[in-house]
């Protein structure tokens, strides 16, 4: 079930990412949702999980309020000039506990059949930047696009190349230009033990 829950999870990020609102609508979408135990449900979580369609906007969704209050500002104010462009900036994942997070990383473990494959994809709780809520993961499509355009004007950088929908304060970056994202997390210096 772990297995199946890590590769649901794995299939529809990568859905999101590029087909974007079309699959929010879909059957087949809802009744993927619909496998995940206790997961992706309509009401999110305490642990950080966040039900399909949440946007920076849902406060009453831990996920959301508990990412760092500058990220958190940043993302509202792209948000509500994305949406003078027609993108609603929709909020996959942001700010989780660390006991979500190790539960996404044994089951990348049991995809990918060891830690160091693993690694490439999820961090450990006690490096995450989505534990400590400096994190956010992003679609759909349209939305990855416009941040990676327009991010830098508020300190919104992708972090790793890998994982385009992965966004994070950069404050120097504001007004300028974005750091060069790293590969993927394993080559992020912030992240070695």
């Amino acid at each position: 079930m772990i297995r199946l829950r890590f590769l649901v999870l794995a299939v529809l990020g990568f859905a999101a990412v590029v087909w974007g609102p079309a699959l929010a609508t879909s059957s087949a979408g809802s009744s993927a949702l619909a496998l995940l135990p206790g997961g992706l449900g309509a009401s999110g979580s305490a642990d950080g999980r966040l039900p399909e369609g949440t946007t920076v906007f849902d406060d009453d969704q831990p996920g959301v309020v508990r990412l760092e209050h500058e990220l958190l500002a940043a993302l509202r104010d792209a948000a509500r000039d994305a949406a003078e462009d027609g993108i609603t900036i929709v909020v996959n994942s942001g700010w989780r506990s660390a006991s979500y997070q190790q539960d996404l990383l044994d089951d990348a473990v049991a995809e990918y059949g060891s830690e160091e494959a693993a690694a490439r994809w999820v961090a450990t709780p006690q490096t995450s930047p989505h534990v400590s809520g400096n994190a956010v993961d992003v679609g759909p499509r349209a939305a990855t696009d416009w941040l990676a355009e327009h991010g830098a004007s508020y300190g919104l950088c992708r972090t790793y190349a890998n994982e385009p929908w992965h966004f994070e304060l950069r404050r120097e970056a504001v007004g300028g230009r974005c750091p060069a994202p790293y590969d993927d997390p394993t080559q992020d210096p912030r992240l070695q033990q």
